[in-house]
């Protein structure tokens, strides 16, 4: 099999620009992130501090939440929009990868870890919304910080029990 070579990405990337879609498909769904952290910092700001929304590289776009039981642990959450799944996803993160390889060994017989290897980015993922309707963001809205707030407080029940 031959090793495609930049200029086939390039004409392929060139390709689905063409009718400006994706540009608009790209924009609006960083643009929806950026309302998650408005509502999250608005709704939650009495639990979480919310960081800054980060575009990533058309992988991923996301912030992080903290709060105090998190901070002190040196970890944090992020609030994940999954390009290539077209998912919401949360993940917990250490401050440094030390730290997310102690808490990915401490969690490891956890629900929240299942497999031998330690994902790329972070301790764990987890899916908060699959297939999103963005025909109804406010129904999604509420539906991501609902599945957020419950799954941030399992995680630090686990470590909690864990540590």
């Amino acid at each position: 099999m031959q090793k495609k070579n930049l200029n086939y990405f390039v004409s392929a990337y060139k390709e689905l620009l063409k009718n400006g879609d994706v540009q608009v498909a790209y924009a609006e769904l960083v643009k929806y992130v950026q309302k998650l952290k408005t509502v999250f910092a608005k709704d939650l700001s009495d639990t979480y501090s919310v960081g800054n929304v980060f575009q990533g590289y058309m992988d991923y776009t996301y912030f992080y939440l903290s709060n105090d039981f998190l901070k002190d642990k040196k970890l944090k959450l992020g609030l994940v929009f999954n390009h290539n799944h077209v998912r919401f996803e949360a993940w917990l993160l250490g401050q440094t990868k030390d730290i997310q390889e102690n808490y990915w060994k401490l969690l490891k017989n956890t629900k929240w870890i299942n497999g031998s290897k330690m994902p790329q980015y972070s301790i764990f993922e987890v899916i908060l919304v699959d297939n999103p309707d963005f025909d109804d963001l406010d129904t999604l809205t509420e539906s991501i910080k609902n599945k957020l707030v419950s799954v941030a407080e399992d995680i630090s029940t686990s470590i909690h029990l864990a540590g």
